[in-house]
């Protein structure tokens, strides 16, 4: 049944004061996240292949050690959404409504839905990020995994033991992107970590963590070695849509957490003929996913 009259009663009668129901947004936080890639099909692939491993001790007179292991390893299958949403409002709450300025029948806050769903679908990514989903396919592992495999081995990015933010836990995930992180090949990575992404529970500790000069919570005068340890990491982003108060995660320099734009937000509003409500709709196409485990390290503590 479409908006009517019924449905926004105080609003045909004057006298009100005020009419509320709008409220800030918060800012976009999924480019501080993401990197943002142009969609052209319904199914965007990506492969991820293996280079050259490490160079052999050639003896004398012995033949050249030849690697012809390289190839594809895995493949990356992120389908693209179309999200839409829309309202029918009958003619005569257009018309009968006095108050248009602060409640526009044309414009319920459709962007603003569209904003926040965008959020979500990125956060989804990170909340999880600890379940395997076969449609993505990848390396059969969760974007973060203790088994993430290359050739002769796996890597984890991700603690055996799922811990809580603290300075010993957030320096292992620094050291460990920096030290461990390897290619297919086995070959070991200049990545480093870039950015802390935490729900606003954890916000507190991170500004200890981050935003002291000495250690955090000791008497000692020793340097935070945070800010400068395995490249450094000085900067966090609160979100406030991811559902965990305890995971926390740490996105690197490398790219590999994707957001896929097909069609960008647009909306369309038309009279229905038979019953001349105002139609309202819009739509927009795109897809948020991972095609790379190193571009993130993440923790998934339960107490």
């Amino acid at each position: 049944m479409a908006v009517n009259t019924s449905q926004i009663e105080a609003l045909l009668r004057p006298g009100l004061a005020k009419v509320t129901g709008k409220y800030k947004d918060w800012p976009r936080i999924y480019p501080k996240l993401f990197s943002t890639r142009k969609a052209t099909m319904r199914v965007e692939r990506t492969a991820d292949t293996r280079r050259l491993g490490n160079a052999q001790i050639k003896a004398e007179g012995a033949p050249i050690f030849f690697d012809n292991s390289a190839g594809q390893r895995f493949v990356y299958n992120l389908e693209i959404y179309t999200v839409s949403l829309g309202y029918a409002i009958t003619q005569e709450a257009i018309e009968d409504n006095l108050y248009k300025s602060q409640f526009m029948p044309s414009n319920l806050g459709l962007q603003k839905s569209f904003l926040q769903t965008k959020e979500t679908l990125a956060a989804t990514v990170f909340n999880l990020g600890n379940v395997f989903d076969p449609a993505v396919g990848g390396d059969g592992q969760a974007l973060f995994s203790t088994s993430h495999p290359i050739d002769g081995g796996v890597v984890a990015n991700t603690p055996s033991t799922q811990v809580e933010l603290n300075e010993a836990s957030l320096l292992n995930a620094q050291i460990a992107v920096s030290s461990t992180f390897k290619d297919n090949a086995g070959l070991l990575t200049n990545i480093r970590a870039r950015t802390l992404a935490i729900p606003p529970a954890l916000e507190p500790v991170a500004i200890r963590l981050q935003k002291t000069a000495l250690r955090p919570g000791t008497n000692d005068n020793d340097v935070n070695a945070i800010p400068i340890a395995a490249g450094g990491l000085t900067e966090y982003v609160v979100n406030p849509y991811f559902t965990s108060s305890l995971a926390w995660f740490v996105v690197t320099d490398e790219e590999g957490l994707i957001h896929y734009d097909r069609i960008p937000f647009e909306t369309n509003m038309w009279p229905d003929d038979t019953t001349t409500n105002l139609m309202v709709s819009a739509r927009e196409r795109y897809r948020f996913g991972h095609d790379n485990w190193r571009a993130a390290y993440g923790s998934f503590p339960t107490a």
